[in-house]
């Protein structure tokens, strides 16, 4: 017989009645009932009941084993009676009289239970992971990830895509977000920057000749936590292909995405919905006026619409004003069905002034014409004219957003997902896909004025060259897009910039020199001079979408080994300090105002 095991503890059905098996595993819960003693083995396949009478010359043993004590039991497996059967266990019934127990690993008294569902706070849950990943729910997710992320593999294999690693230790690149560092021993006064994505290496592998690449990348960003993003690293399914249309990308990655959330859609023990292959494309332009977001979450139908000519010289002075004093003012609508009540926007005008806004005007419907304070400034006619493009009628309501759209639109956007969710718009029980396509190639600094690329620098410009050269550069598009499910960005891609003329061109307008951009991206330079085919690609979010199908709303309830919300590991004591003999190894001095080297 093996010495630890042989079944694991989610094995063992009625048919093993009879045979002497062995165990092992953590103590889960004992209960103690007088005569008999009821230990729950747990391992990561399930949970087995065993047994001592208290007449056993190991009763004492067993009773003094505390629970997560990690032991080892050999017995008989024998039937439950009728009464005692679990049939919410694959293993409720059958259990082991134990007459072997040996103790592998006693457990001291435990900071936190891993029975039961109690709540405990973060420091304690990421102080101590070990014993929060062997809760029933950590375990479930943790699995979920493996699962997923092998059948990204599975898929993209399929579909001829070549896995590839690429480096971690690597040049800075601008990204968007801060670096993390790391200082070279070899050549003081240089650092490594740990990659934020492996942008310029995919492309140079499609500069190399290999014609479909993917990788399940760690990626490095030295930002802040937020519920859907985890400060430090992040994995995504990064993918890259030569000779493509942005229609190319999307047809490729589509039936994987969809494909992943199908096969586990009901992993919450609710069947969801996804959306099927092609998936809509929304215009930039489009989702930030129906939407007030390039994030739209399809499951609230709620679209926004443009009303400022209908407040334009109006008696609704408020708006009318604004509008006459700045040209960039607008107003945006946002219907509601079936809200026409007073109570109900006198409720959401309350909820806009605790979000810090002035409030919310509104219009509601009833008898056949509009009420409240904004209709009858406006005026019959044009209430009934904004009711009419809106498809409105008694028992539904309008609100207003005014102001320059670069400013509300945040606000608007959370109005809108508010006013779907207390009337119960938003759909349940699916997965809504949809592209956010056409992104401006720039956009201007608020502070500076400075032209600055509003995406990724690397995307090729519609219209190319001439587009860049002829064109106000806030007016030029670029091949770039966002997949984005029920309100979630689960990637950013573009169809690359593959030739130096126009990566010159491109990084000219936002300020950057030839020789800035020959220091800063060489490499990926003198690859483009050498032959390289169009390409592009994207990376989904492996956490963000391993979060959405564990329906979790934080994304350290998904990863194994997170960093609390200041990046630190509790767990290993991660970031420390270092000794003196070390710093001066890197060549390095701290700030004694700021910290101390490491005694």
């Amino acid at each position: 017989m093996h010495p630890y095991r042989t079944h694991t503890c989610g094995q063992l059905r009625p048919g093993d009645v009879g045979k002497r098996v062995r165990l092992s595993g953590w103590v889960h819960r004992k209960r103690d009932h007088g005569n008999l003693l009821f230990i729950d083995l747990r391992d990561m396949f399930g949970l087995t009941q065993c047994v001592i009478d208290v007449t056993g010359a190991l009763f004492k043993a067993a009773e003094a084993v505390r629970p997560e004590s990690v032991i080892t039991v050999t017995g008989p497996v024998v039937s439950r009676s009728a009464d005692t059967v679990n049939k919410t266990l694959p293993t409720g019934a059958v259990e082991i009289t134990i007459e072997e127990l040996v103790v592998e690993s006693p457990a001291e008294v435990l900071p936190m239970q891993v029975a039961g569902d109690a709540d405990y706070g973060e420091d304690t849950r990421l102080r101590h992971r070990f014993l929060d990943l062997r809760r029933d729910k950590m375990q479930r997710n943790i699995t979920l990830r493996n699962d997923v992320i092998a059948s990204i593999r599975r898929r993209m294999t399929a579909a001829g895509f070549m896995e590839f690693q690429t480096p971690i230790l690597t040049a800075s690149s601008p990204e968007g977000a801060r670096d993390y560092l790391v200082p070279s021993r070899q050549h003081p006064g240089k650092f490594y920057a740990l990659p934020q994505a492996p942008q310029q290496f995919k492309q140079l592998l499609m500069v190399s000749g290999f014609d479909k690449y993917f990788q399940i990348a760690p990626c490095f960003r030295d930002e802040d936590a937020r519920a859907d993003r985890s400060p430090g690293e992040f994995y995504q399914l990064d993918f890259e292909m030569a000779f493509v249309t942005q229609d190319d990308v999307f047809q490729a990655i589509e039936p994987v995405l969809a494909g992943v959330f199908e096969e586990f859609a009901d992993f919450t023990g609710a069947k969801k919905t996804v959306t099927r292959p092609p998936f809509p494309r929304i215009a930039y332009a489009d989702a930030m006026l129906k939407y007030g977001c390039d994030k739209p979450d399809l499951r609230n139908p709620i679209q926004m619409r443009d009303a400022t000519d209908v407040f334009r010289g109006s008696g609704f002075k408020i708006f009318a004003g604004m509008i006459e004093k700045d040209a960039a003012v607008r107003v945006r609508a946002i219907p509601a069905p079936k809200g026409g009540s007073r109570a109900f926007c006198d409720r959401m005008n309350s909820w806009a002034q605790g979000e810090g806004q002035p409030g919310l005007g509104y219009i509601f419907f009833r008898d056949g014409e509009g009420a409240g304070p904004v209709a009858k400034n406006l005026g019959p006619e044009r209430t009934e004219n904004l009711r009419a493009s809106l498809g409105l009628g008694d028992g539904d309501a309008v609100f207003f957003v005014c102001g320059v759209p670069k400013t509300f639109q945040p606000f608007a956007a959370a109005a809108r997902m508010k006013i779907g969710e207390e009337l119960k718009l938003v759909a349940a029980g699916r997965f809504d896909f949809c592209w956010v396509v056409d992104y401006p190639m720039y956009e201007r600094n608020a502070e500076t004025g400075a032209i600055e690329f509003s995406h990724n620098p690397f995307s090729m410009p519609q219209g190319g060259i001439e587009a860049l050269a002829s064109k106000d550069p806030l007016e030029v598009l670029a091949y770039q897009y966002d997949i984005v499910c029920n309100g979630v960005e689960l990637s950013s891609g573009a169809i690359r910039n593959h030739r130096p003329d126009i990566m010159f061109k491109a990084f000219e307008i936002a300020g950057y020199s030839a020789a800035d951009v020959e220091a800063r991206f060489g490499g990926l330079l003198s690859a483009f001079r050498y032959g390289a085919p169009p390409h592009g690609g994207s990376a989904p979010g492996i956490d963000r979408m391993v979060m959405m199908l564990a329906d979790e709303p934080n994304i350290r309830e998904v990863i194994a080994f997170p960093m609390n919300q200041q990046a630190e590991d509790l767990l290993m004591g991660a970031p420390a300090g270092v000794d003196s003999a070390r710093l001066k190894e890197l060549s390095l001095k701290l700030d004694p105002a700021k910290a101390k080297p490491q005694a």
